[in-house]
């Protein structure tokens, strides 16, 4: 670490040129929509004020770097560099940073927590007012870029983050401070989806012990709300998924029951749901981003107490619609949750402190670990659903 520390003293303040070829390193940037990624030498810019610029070691891949590299229409811009599940160590700070040094392990996280307004500082949201979430191309305070290729075009961000770079600069909002004693193929996996899942469960529904759950969805942000849902006691834990596969995998992480979507016969998914649960979950998660799912899971959640929570994110401009009469006279409960109901700063080294002490199982969630030269064959992996978490390793 020592040694670390004076090779960023020699980088700090200046652009640093991430190499290219082989040996790891560079960047892997999204050209053209759909199109393998370009590994190639870029240059970042140092910190601008209340910024760092933070050395990647690993990065995971999500299934929204797929949804936003296929992406033709806005948001969608190119050339980007995408990813944001990734740890790094802070190489260099803007003069105005003083809660980061030189050093400091970190996760940079695509959802601000500023700490100053009055949602950061309320128990009550994570949903930050200084900085709103949105899919974010530039820095959030100047907008403009720290990336630039060799020659000098402008290359976009990805959601504060952009991970799939050698270095990359996000503004303190967008990070958090964490224990270096949590390997980073695992700390990764905190900065999006599994703390996504999890904190759906434990935050958002307050999932009770004893309780009933019914997750529609079981990619990793599913079986990660199976993994909360089971931290937190849930008696019964429902998985529905069009794979018949994922039965076996759901065991792992707590399912108990299994529906396999495509063979309900006549009745629709949320009636075989209720019936298996004698008038219905008393927690259900929609995991896909589908209005319809939206739908069938808030049929099957209990009257009087069931709550229904959307993680999955669905195309722009979908629509929900409900019968006004159900809505009062049922008393369920209809609630979103972007990145688990977390805080970052707060609730990500309660996480890490869950794994650290065995109650958090991390390691099944990756599934495969490649090399960054390997960056496309990890999107191969996940969108043959071979894979729930690769683990991209800047220079291993």
């Amino acid at each position: 670490m020592n040694a670390e520390k004076v090779e960023f003293s020699r980088t700090a303040g200046k652009p640093i040129r991430c190499r290219g070829g082989g040996g790891g390193g560079a960047a892997a940037v999204a050209r053209e929509a759909g199109e393998p990624l370009v590994i190639e030498e870029v240059i970042v810019a140092p910190p601008k004020s209340r910024e760092v610029r933070i050395k990647i070691i690993c990065t995971s891949l999500c299934f929204s770097d797929i949804t936003f590299w296929r992406l033709k229409v806005p948001p969608a811009c190119f050339p980007r560099i995408l990813g944001h599940e990734a740890v790094g160590v802070v190489e260099s700070v803007a003069e105005d940073v003083h809660e980061l040094a030189p050093g400091d392990t970190v996760l940079p996280i695509f959802l601000p927590d500023c700490a100053e307004c009055m949602d950061c500082q309320s128990n009550k949201s994570n949903l930050c007012s200084k900085f709103p979430f949105h899919v974010a191309s530039m820095m959030p305070r100047d907008g403009t870029s720290r990336f630039t290729d060799l020659k000098g075009e402008t290359l976009f961000h990805f959601i504060y983050t952009s991970s799939f770079s050698e270095y990359t600069v996000v503004d303190v909002a967008s990070v958090t401070k964490i224990d270096p004693a949590i390997p980073p193929n695992r700390a990764c996996l905190l900065s999006c989806g599994v703390s996504t899942g999890v904190g759906a469960a434990l935050r958002t529904a307050n999932v009770e012990s004893g309780s009933t759950v019914a997750i529609f969805g079981l990619g990793a942000i599913g079986l990660a709300v199976a993994e909360g849902a089971r931290i937190a006691g849930a008696k019964r834990i429902i998985g529905v998924d069009i794979n018949p596969d994922k039965r076996e995998i759901g065991k792992k992480f707590g399912l108990t029951d299994f529906v396999d979507s495509r063979s309900c016969g006549n009745k629709s998914i949320s009636q075989v749901i209720t019936d298996m649960t004698d008038g219905g979950a008393d927690y259900c998660f929609e995991c896909v981003g589908l209005a319809s799912l939206v739908h069938e899971a808030y049929a099957c959640c209990r009257k009087g107490w069931g709550k229904t929570v959307v993680v999955g994110v669905d195309k722009p401009g979908s629509q929900l619609t409900f019968n006004s009469y159900e809505v009062l006279h049922m008393g369920k409960t209809l609630v979103g949750s972007l990145y688990g109901g977390l805080k970052p700063k707060t609730d990500v080294p309660m996480l890490i402190k869950k794994y650290l002490d065995k109650e958090l199982e991390l390691d099944k969630f990756v599934t495969h670990e490649v090399n960054f030269e390997e960056i496309n064959r990890a999107f191969e992996l996940l969108l043959q659903g071979k894979s729930l978490r690769c683990v991209i390793w800047m220079d291993k």
